[in-house]
């Protein structure tokens, strides 16, 4: 029922992607910061950065990313999980965990070993395995949770 693709490969083409992931993690101002970042993504198993779509038949119900860095200081700690979305008519059938194990798994096709993420959430990703490390900061000088995951 539910599938996730590159949003590269999507068969509605790129705009739908593109509208529905910056709908959800843009602004006013930085459209073509997400339009860009996206049209110049990879589809390839070892490239970065990719975003996916989740799919419910056709219809577009979720995304994910995965980059070389969630804009935070740590630049040093590659790749990142960004822009975990799930519309709330899909909401507590554990698909934001499908689509981290899908790119968790993305990430260790393409040998990285740990993955990480910057959230200002508490509770939901320590039940995935998920384990806080330290604080990282945005460019605005705020900290951020840096939390990281080891790769099976």
């Amino acid at each position: 029922m539910y599938t996730i693709v590159n949003m590269l490969d999507y068969a509605g083409g790129l705009e739908p992607g593109i509208k529905f992931y910056h709908n959800y993690w843009g602004n006013d101002k930085n459209f073509l910061f997400f339009d860009d970042a996206i049209r110049n993504s990879s589809n390839k198993k070892t490239g970065l950065p990719r975003f996916y779509l989740l799919l419910k038949q056709t219809e577009i119900v979720g995304c994910i990313g995965l980059v070389t860095n969630d804009l935070i200081s740590r630049h040093d700690l590659i790749p990142w999980v960004v822009g975990v979305f799930v519309a709330k008519s899909e909401r507590g059938k554990e698909l934001g965990n499908y689509m981290m194990k899908h790119v968790e798994s993305e990430a260790k096709l393409a040998g990285h070993s740990t993955v990480f993420l910057t959230t200002d959430l508490d509770g939901y990703y320590e039940k995935y395995g998920w384990t806080r490390i330290e604080n990282g900061f945005e460019s605005s000088g705020k900290a951020t949770k840096i939390y990281k995951k080891k790769l099976n």
